[in-house]
C-alpha cells in the first residue's frame, strides 16, 4: 500500500519536473504542444490496437478458447490509455511502451505464467471453460433448454383444463 501511495506522489512530482525543464529548453507552449500531440497520436494507435486484440479474443472464443493473452492486454491497454490522457513525458513513455505489440504480448505473456493472472478449465474441476458446438453436420447452433407442456399429466390440470371440466 504504501508503495502505490509513493507511486501516486513521486510520479506526478517527476512529471512535473520534467515538464518544467523541457518548458524551460524549448518554451512552454512547445511543450505544451508536445503533450497534447503524443495524446492524440496515443488515441490513435490506442484505438487500432484495440480493435486488433478485440478481433483476436473474438476468433479464440470462436475456437471454443479462453482468450487470457488478449484480456491480458486489453487490461494494457486500458491503462496505456489512462497514462497516455495524463499530460507528462514520464507516463507517455511507458503508455506508448505499453501500446506497442511486440513489447505488449511478451509482457503479457509473463503477466500469465508468472501466476498474477489465472486461467482454469472445468476439466480441473476448479474454473470454467467456453466451449461452442454446432448442430448435426456442423450448422447451426444448438441451444439447451427445458421445455413443459401446460396439459402435461406429470404437471397435473392447467388452468385451460380445469375451464373446461367445469362449463
Amino acid at each position: 500500500m504504501r508503495f502505490l501511495f509513493l507511486v501516486f506522489i513521486a510520479v506526478p512530482l517527476l512529471e512535473m519536473l520534467l515538464l518544467f525543464e523541457v518548458a524551460e529548453e524549448i518554451g512552454g507552449m512547445t511543450t505544451l504542444g508536445l503533450v497534447v500531440l503524443t495524446a492524440v497520436i496515443g488515441v490513435q494507435i490506442l484505438k487500432q490496437q484495440g480493435f486488433s486484440t478485440l478481433l483476436r479474443a473474438n476468433e479464440r472464443l470462436e475456437s471454443g478458447q479462453l482468450p487470457a493473452q488478449e484480456i491480458v492486454e486489453g487490461m494494457m491497454l486500458a491503462g496505456a490509455g489512462a497514462l497516455l490522457l495524463t499530460p507528462g513525458f514520464i507516463t507517455d513513455t511507458i503508455g506508448f511502451i505499453l501500446l506497442t505489440g511486440p513489447l505488449r504480448r511478451p509482457l503479457a505473456q509473463r503477466v500469465i505464467r508468472a501466476g498474477i493472472v489465472q486461467t482454469f478449465s472445468s476439466s480441473s474441476g476448479r474454473g470454467f471453460s467456453y466451449q461452442t458446438r454446432s448442430g448435426p453436420g456442423g450448422k447451426g447452433n444448438v441451444y439447451e433448454g427445458e421445455y413443459s407442456r401446460p396439459d402435461d399429466p406429470r404437471l397435473g390440470e392447467s388452468p385451460d383444463d380445469s375451464d373446461r371440466n367445469n362449463n
